[in-house]
């Protein structure tokens, strides 16, 4: 099953941006994933347990390298092609 997330990370900290960068290097290094970035989230599209798998693992590294963090995440099951 393929899935559509959109996910925003929110570090709690003066320097946010290194953070943010960092874990959207990380999705990128998925070659299963198609990932698109812009300015206020970044897209995800994959098969499920591929995009949750990375998912998952992202949110681990970050919430353990940073003393706080916010991650607002939508998921669309079935999104359409594109």
């Amino acid at each position: 099953m393929r899935v559509a997330v959109d996910i925003s990370l929110y570090p709690l900290a003066d320097d946010f941006i290194p953070a943010i960068k960092d874990v959207i290097e990380r999705l990128n290094a998925c070659e299963s994933l198609e990932v698109i970035t812009n300015p206020m989230s970044t897209q995800i599209r994959g098969e499920y347990d591929d995009v949750m798998a990375a998912i998952s693992r992202e949110i681990k590294t970050t919430f353990e390298s940073s003393p706080k963090a916010v991650f607002a995440i939508k998921i669309l099951n079935n999104p359409i092609a594109g």
